[in-house]
């Protein structure tokens, strides 16, 4: 079965047929859902999610573009969260600079208390960086991010950034992108990263693959990467699926 590594079903773009969308995973070869969330809101979704489906879990975690209204509290009341039996990760957590705000000093010092966190409660990370490769990369270094573990989810850096995250025993998070005209660079670190350390993902309902770049993306939408990440790896698609699916478990300790 296909394992979903990182989605956001709590999205309001799937309120008129989230039921109906996510009762029809299983039947179609998508085995286990990972739902991230990104803020205080997002949280409370996304755990409803999991009481509701027994194939979702969630991550915990505030991202970058979400954090400027963090506050101890906050990050207190998610680390309380993080003991939930279908709590599998922190995250997503990271550096987003495509956006003036919030500062990004104030990126960094979230990204570091939840990195902080994550040590603390022994679960993996889920990294969240764009447009802040070398910072991104020095704190996770500085934080010894390899003690904890995690995957850089919707790569995007080339294959020399990649090797530095492969050192540390990161999985590669690979999506839709892989399929786009433009997705040379996240094809070259396919090639060159061992299966043992991707995972595949959407990130729905952003980034659908080709043929629907563009459209609400889902899971459904998985084998589009898989047989994207197939071809280059010259392996059999359902080898693909059974060693991102193991490799997934493994990640999020399931």
């Amino acid at each position: 079965m296909i394992f979903e590594t990182h989605a956001h079903y709590d999205d309001e773009a799937f309120d008129s047929d989230r039921d109906s969308l996510l009762s029809s995973m299983t039947e179609n070869g998508i085995g286990t859902i990972v739902n991230a969330t990104a803020s205080k809101r997002t949280v409370e979704k996304s755990i409803e999610l999991t009481k509701k489906y027994p194939f979702i879990y969630t991550t915990i975690g505030v991202h970058p573009s979400d954090c400027d209204e963090m506050d101890e509290e906050e990050l207190s009341w998610l680390e309380s969260l993080c003991s939930y039996e279908k709590a599998v990760a922190v995250g997503e957590i990271g550096l987003d600079y495509h956006y003036d705000e919030p500062s990004r000093d104030i990126q960094k010092k979230w990204f570091e208390a939840q990195l902080d966190m994550a040590r603390s409660v022994k679960l993996p990370v889920i990294i969240h960086s764009r447009d802040a490769a070398k910072d991104t990369l020095d704190i996770m270094k500085s934080m010894k991010a390899e003690e904890i573990g995690g995957d850089i989810h919707c790569f995007s850096y080339p294959v020399e950034i990649a090797k530095e995250y492969l050192g540390m025993g990161f999985y590669i998070g690979v999506g839709g992108v892989i399929t786009f005209k433009n997705g040379k660079k996240l094809r070259e670190v396919v090639e060159y990263a061992p299966i043992e350390q991707i995972v595949i993902e959407t990130d729905s309902p952003y980034l659908a693959p080709e043929p629907y770049r563009g459209k609400r993306n889902s899971s459904l939408n998985l084998p589009f990467v898989a047989d994207k990440i197939a071809e280059i790896k010259g392996l059999p698609v359902d080898k693909v699926i059974e060693i991102t699916e193991l490799n997934a478990k493994k990640l999020y300790n399931l």
